[in-house]
């Protein structure tokens, strides 16, 4: 073990007192709108989130189109199917962010253009503390292009896969934070449907932003598409059955089980035996678990519908009210005003990438001019 994750191990053990009750607020993180737009204080940014809750969600404003140009690319911060998220710094106000890219001719050949243009619908509209922030789109004849905050404190996979698993205080500390999240996105009408540690970054303050929404969508009923990552996917996406936000309220479950036990409940080396054991598999606890953890896990986890927290008559207030919560101060905790259980060490300013895993450069077709036949398909990038 190197000494910087010995030095990670000591931080989540010598917890801070008062973790999810007081503590002072964290020097906030200002953002710029590549050009000319400010964010608004975090503070106030969670004030308007709590009363966007009881109003029509509506698309924010952004400074218009922006092209390759206005941007100079540094890094490769992830890779996956579709293309690579890149760390760039504006040309304009000298600030750094994350330019998601992804190919269109990928896009299309694996059916993924009705989940790509959702993944831009709902981040142009979504604004909350602790979701990341999406500033604008373009796209090339190859590609489509979208321009996000640079969250520097890396995974929160990263840090749990250093650790092992956490204390029970800091899972909840993370556990209450994404809760918060949901609960906004449900409020709206938008189920997530790809909650994982994968998912969710740490600011440099340690405080959470859930990205990648590639799989959430606006769905006022309910919805049948299958997907997701398998060992997360409730039952009912896995028997094709009608689903709605509940499927949220699982994965929040086997997320909070990842966080303390280190591994998920019903993960097989096979994918269909996942599936199976999904389906059909008995959820057992370690022995180390709290009782009151293993009430909470019980009633997220459990296949009938009618008794899943989350999905009943309260929605999301009986997950916050759950004695395991009990601790939590729910509106100190929405304008970040509690201390974090763990700072990431970000050091080099807004730019490290300290916290990144390092990814072959590769060269690439940015820019691409000519014929492009998928243009209309993106028509809103």
């Amino acid at each position: 073990m190197s000494q910087s994750e010995q030095r990670m191990r000591e931080t989540l053990q010598e917890l801070p007192s008062g973790l999810l009750g007081s503590g002072s607020v964290p020097e906030t993180q200002q953002q710029s709108l590549p050009e000319t737009q400010q964010q608004s204080s975090l503070g106030q940014q969670a004030v308007e989130a709590k009363n966007a809750q009881k109003t029509e969600l509506q698309g924010r404003q952004t400074s218009g189109k922006y092209t390759l140009n206005d941007f100079h690319i540094l890094r490769t911060l992830g890779t996956g199917s579709f293309g690579r998220v890149h760390l760039v710094r504006s040309n304009h106000n000298g600030r750094f962010y994350a330019m998601k890219v992804l190919k269109k001719r990928t896009i299309v050949k694996l059916k993924q253009v009705e989940h790509t243009n959702d993944e831009r619908r709902m981040l142009s509209i979504v604004s909350h503390p602790f979701i990341i922030r999406m500033w604008g789109t373009f796209q090339d004849a190859e590609q489509v292009f979208m321009i996000m905050d640079y969250i520097e404190g890396g995974e929160l996979f990263s840090l749990l896969r250093k650790s092992q698993r956490f204390p029970n205080p800091v899972a909840k500390f993370y556990a209450a934070e994404v809760c918060l999240a949901l609960e906004y996105l449900h409020a709206h009408e938008i189920i997530y449907r790809d909650l994982k540690p994968e998912n969710v970054l740490l600011d440099k303050n340690g405080h959470v932003k859930i990205t990648d929404f590639g799989f959430a969508k606006y769905v006022p009923d309910v919805t049948f598409t299958l997907c997701g990552t398998p060992d997360y996917i409730a039952p009912e996406v896995v028997s094709t059955k009608p689903y709605n936000k509940s499927v949220d309220w699982w994965s929040f479950g086997i997320l909070i089980f990842e966080m303390l036990a280190g591994y998920t409940p019903f993960y097989d080396s096979n994918t269909m035996k996942t599936y199976e054991n999904i389906l059909n598999a008995q959820l057992q606890f370690p022995p180390f678990f709290h009782a009151d953890v293993q009430d909470l896990l019980s009633q997220l986890i459990t296949r009938d519908l009618s008794k899943r927290l989350g999905n009943l008559q309260n929605g999301s207030e009986d997950v916050k009210n759950h004695p395991w919560f009990s601790e939590v101060v729910w509106e100190k905790l929405l304008c970040r005003n509690i201390e974090t259980p763990y700072e990431p060490p970000v050091h080099a300013g807004q730019g490290d990438t300290s916290q990144y895993d390092r990814y072959p450069e590769e060269e690439n077709s940015y820019g691409a001019e000519g014929d492009d036949p998928h243009h209309d398909l993106f028509a809103e990038f």
